[in-house]
């Protein structure tokens, strides 16, 4: 998932972030179609009945946090990007408390803090001082929508249980989440930014709809079913963390002693949330 950092940084100049959005999805709709085919034609009366639920999912996975990390990378620094985004796994945990009864443990507060504080040391590289003179600007309010939005993905998903298959529930997510982008591309191709339809757009959304749609969603979704919303929205802290290391990889950038820092306190965090739901277990 946190391969949508390369798109972030390589993409965004070329391909416009709403028109991103929608193509990403709509390649990955299409492209898990054949797959899913069969089963939609046999099952047609097992599903329709979720449709609804499935584009409130979409609209929200592919829509809200599909498009506004794009339109926020435009106005506002990876830096406050990496920071509102981190705080998703809290508003997991927070719906999760307020609207499905589920427990707040100590030693899962305490997971959480460990796991933002190690965030917050990658992101602002262990300066004290980029944190306080951090400068917030209209993008940071698209990133906190896309923050509540994957929050509110991630607590459905689990709580609303369904009788589709993994695949084949995704690929109606991702179909719908096309669908909710559809009308913002056409706005945005016609009256702000136009698409060029070339080799640079084809490869940045079909590497989009790739590795952090397909491969990324997938295994999310599965994690979710066998783990729990709070647990799966624990591994968003690790988002910082892969990229830090995609950073170092793709983009020549340096791998720090606060990295290695921020690193260990993320894993320790997520470490002290599963104990919390193990615990709850036994």
């Amino acid at each position: 998932m946190a391969s949508n950092l390369i798109i972030a940084r390589g993409a965004t100049s070329s391909v416009p972030p709403i028109s991103l959005a929608f193509w990403r999805w709509l390649f990955c709709f299409l492209i898990l179609l054949p797959f899913a085919y069969p089963f939609f034609k046999k099952n047609f009366n097992s599903y329709k009945k979720e449709l609804f639920r499935l584009f409130v999912l979409g609209s929200l996975a592919c829509g809200i946090c599909g498009a506004f990390p794009f339109i926020a990378g435009k106005t506002t620094t990876v830096v406050n990007m990496g920071i509102i985004y981190s705080s998703s796994p809290i508003f997991i945990i927070l719906i999760s408390f307020f609207f499905f009864n589920e427990k707040l443990k100590k030693i899962q507060f305490l997971g959480i803090l460990f796991s933002l504080v190690g965030v917050i040391l990658i992101v602002v590289k262990a300066d004290i001082n980029s944190l306080i003179s951090l400068k917030f600007t209209t993008g940071d309010f698209w990133m906190l929508g896309a923050s509540i939005g994957w929050a509110l993905y991630t607590v459905y998903l689990f709580n609303w249980k369904s009788e589709l298959p993994i695949i084949e529930r995704f690929t109606l997510i991702s179909m719908f989440g096309a669908i909710s982008l559809l009308p913002f591309f056409i706005i945005e191709d016609n009256f702000f930014i136009k698409t060029s339809y070339d080799l640079n757009f084809l490869k940045w959304t079909i590497f989009a709809a790739i590795s952090p749609s397909i491969i990324a969603f997938l295994l999310f979704n599965y994690v979710n079913k066998k783990l729990g919303a709070s647990i799966t929205g624990s591994v968003l802290y690790l988002y910082t963390v892969y990229g830090a290391v995609y950073g170092y990889i793709f983009f020549n950038e340096n791998l720090e002693m606060y990295h290695l820092f921020g690193a260990l306190l993320v894993f320790l965090g997520i470490f002290l949330i599963k104990k919390s739901s193990d615990d709850k277990k036994t």
